[in-house]
């Protein structure tokens, strides 16, 4: 039997090498709209951003950062108005949850603490040591819905998340909201995991698999994700670690990036955009940190010819990677949120 990602093709696909640790599992992203139509004289791609609301409302698993939830909080309008009202519906169910929990793990303490006033048993403290965590993260998920004033986490994503990608449509810079993990037109919804259901690699495209795997999008869908600063895991003394990687000069990344818009043939789910973002060979400092991948870091010079690419000329695109924004990467430990 043919491995998932090849189901329902009509072609052999070379899947994407997974490797381990997996490459650009999270990053910051930049999300203010006024900072995109400034710096990139971006058109918003409001409907889209509307849609991707909707599907979340519809109870489709979307993963939204607080970040591009902002971009909504005072809205001018009509589209802007009903994003804002489903967040705020959201944003009021998920309170709700987070209450329920709370509630129910402080029960579960209260409990736990009565017992061990007059015996220890390994019940009472485990049940004591997961309620305090539970009850924790409880307080800061309720802190997390309330609060205005956007956190560094607030822009974090990570495989499954969307966030918003630069893409060139009809000769115009356009933002529109993507999921960060690629699912390429043709392939099944299955392909987004592996048989033992685990993450399949594809929100990273390696550059040497380019004319293979990504055949149907190199050349034809670029998009450009904006960026602070990276995250890897690294294996140290068979222990995995996450570093943080930051330009030390405080640039931003404008990351190369490659899009699907995938439909079900079989019309029973919506539509989804979704990207992939482009690594390379490691910068120096990267490799010694313990890493072998790092993500295309291009000029913003380079930016037309990467978002309208001339599918007859490979190798242009090849000679932007070449040409590419070398910053010194500072590593550090991740830091708690």
């Amino acid at each position: 039997m043919p491995p998932s990602w090849a189901i329902g093709t009509r072609f052999r696909l070379v899947p994407p090498p997974m490797g381990n640790p997996p490459m650009c599992y999270s990053a910051q992203v930049y999300e203010g709209f006024k900072k995109y139509v400034r710096e990139f004289g971006a058109d918003i791609d409001i409907h889209q951003y509307v849609k991707l609301y909707v599907d979340r409302r519809n109870a489709l698993p979307i993963k939204i950062p607080k970040a591009m939830d902002a971009n909504f909080s005072d809205p001018q309008t009509l589209e802007e108005r009903q994003i804002k009202d489903m967040i705020d519906e959201w944003n009021a169910a998920e309170e709700m949850k987070w209450q329920t929990q709370l509630f129910a793990q402080t029960k579960r303490l209260n409990d736990a603490e009565r017992t061990l006033l007059t015996k220890i048993t390994k019940k009472a403290t485990e049940d004591k040591r997961i309620a305090t965590d539970k009850i924790s993260r409880a307080k800061l998920g309720i802190e997390d819905i309330n609060r205005t004033e956007l956190k560094p986490r607030d822009t974090r994503i990570f495989p499954q998340w969307y966030s918003s990608i630069l893409v060139m449509e009809n000769g115009r810079r356009v933002l529109k909201p993507m999921r960060y993990q690629c699912r390429l037109e043709g392939m099944p919804a299955t392909s987004d995991f592996t048989r033992d259901r685990q993450l399949s690699g594809t929100y990273n495209a390696r550059r040497d698999n380019l004319e293979r795997f990504w055949r149907k999008q190199f050349g034809y869908r670029h998009g450009i994700m904006v960026v602070s600063t990276f995250f890897e895991n690294v294996e140290v003394e068979g222990k995995n670690q996450v570093l943080q990687f930051t330009p030390k000069d405080g640039s931003q990344m404008l990351v190369a990036c490659l899009w699907s818009r995938w439909t079900d043939p079989a019309g029973k789910e919506p539509d989804l955009l979704s990207y992939a973002a482009i690594t390379d060979e490691p910068e120096p400092e990267v490799a010694a940190a313990g890493h072998d991948r790092t993500i295309i870091n291009i000029k913003p010079e380079h930016l037309d010819a990467w978002l309208n690419p001339d599918p007859l000329n490979i190798q242009a695109l090849y000679d932007i990677f070449d040409d590419k924004q070398h910053p010194y990467y500072e590593h550090q430990l991740e830091k708690a949120a």
